[in-house]
């Protein structure tokens, strides 16, 4: 998974910031992937597994968020969502993108809810896995407990710092099912990444680079597109109890529970996935 092919290595700059993204594909029906925030994460650690099949008729951009792989590491003021989906819609209009289906997990997920609530006419439809845009409802956690990811980036960073064992752990403990088949080199993608120097002062700062916490609970029932939550059944940060609670809270909600697969089922079991999301996706045209 170390090669990009058949994607292509792009920048582009959206209001003030410069993304990194790749881009492959040759359909008239774009598809943006958001990734998440762990340590090292990228579009492609993400998404690479999957990606290609998508590609096979649709426009394919896989994202680099803002402080994450090769996009600019810039300091997030104010509500943290409100900034990143004012940023990938200004993304959107670099690339001439009028409207998109967002494929997206975690941190990504929750920019793209935020985005086709405050930006309706630019999302068509939305996939959404493993990600936490309110604080309550069953099983969902408090605001104070609710940082399970930034104690666990905290703990990859801090001591001695990060390792490539460091790295396995925490893939193993908190986004794979089966850590026996986390591939070594996804392991050593995602943290040869995190040594990013830029990434590392981000994880390093005593302040609050990332920006402002928001809980999007008013915004939920605000999306018009389709949004299909696809939730692996042994997701480490939330139960599938809470998508439940999210598809019930967006109009057009739908949600899809996949055995035997963790908060990354797009890479545990891409075939899977592809054939779930492509089918809701097509749907919708």
């Amino acid at each position: 998974m170390t090669s990009t092919e058949p994607f292509q290595s792009r920048y582009a700059e959206a209001d003030g910031v410069k993304y990194h993204y790749l881009e492959a594909g040759e359909g008239t029906r774009p598809a943006v992937f958001l990734h998440g925030g762990g340590p090292g994460c990228t579009g492609w650690s993400d998404f690479g597994p999957v990606a290609p099949l998508f590609a096979d008729d649709r426009k394919c951009y896989l994202v680099d968020i803002l402080q994450y792989g090769r996009s600019e590491k810039c300091v997030i003021t104010g509500p943290m969502w409100d900034f990143h989906a004012a940023k990938t819609v200004a993304l959107l209009d670099t690339l001439g993108i009028g409207r998109a289906d967002l494929v997206c997990n975690s941190w990504g997920g929750t920019i793209a809810l935020n985005l086709a609530a405050k930006y309706p006419s630019r999302v068509r439809s939305l996939v959404v896995t493993g990600s936490m845009p309110v604080f309550h409802g069953p099983l969902a956690p408090l605001p104070e407990g609710g940082r399970r990811g930034r104690n666990a980036r905290d703990a990859y960073y801090g001591g001695t710092g990060p390792t490539w064992e460091k790295m396995r752990e925490l893939m193993a403990r908190l986004e794979w099912y089966d850590a026996e088949a986390i591939p070594d080199s996804t392991v050593t993608m995602r943290y040869e990444q995190s040594l990013d120097p830029e990434e590392m002062a981000l994880a390093a700062a005593s302040d609050n680079p990332r920006g402002e916490w928001q809980d999007l609970s008013a915004e939920l029932g605000r999306i018009e597109a389709p949004v299909l939550f696809a939730w692996g059944m042994h997701d480490a940060f939330l139960t599938p109890d809470y998508p439940l609670m999210l598809a019930r809270m967006v109009p057009r909600g739908q949600l899809y529970v996949m055995d035997r697969a963790g908060h990354h089922l797009q890479e545990e079991r891409p075939d899977e996935y592809y054939s779930v999301v492509t089918g809701f996706l097509d749907a919708q045209y």
